[in-house]
């Protein structure tokens, strides 16, 4: 559980009420969505280079996929912490 609490430790800190329930859910979508719109612009601007902007793309796309996965595991950790299922 300590390991869950170092990784996604905004998933544990807005347990309190509903209120802080959606301050937690929000606060994970719009880091995604931030993060996600800094991915695509860094793979548009080098995604015109031959050889190197495909393999940079792919490494991009890569991380955007793990960002996106990291978003959705802590959006259902924080719903199973809030409702008590994790401690």
């Amino acid at each position: 559980m300590d390991v869950l609490k170092k990784i996604f430790p905004l998933s544990f800190k807005y347990t309190k009420d509903a209120s802080n329930l959606v301050i937690g859910i929000l606060i994970y979508l719009i880091a995604g969505l931030i993060i996600g719109a800094l991915i695509v612009l860094a793979t548009m601007l080098v995604g015109w280079i031959p050889a190197v902007g495909a393999v940079i793309g792919w490494i991009l796309g890569t991380i955007s996929g793990l960002l996106g996965l990291y978003v959705l595991a802590g959006i259902v950790i924080l719903i199973l912490a809030f409702t008590k299922v994790l401690k």
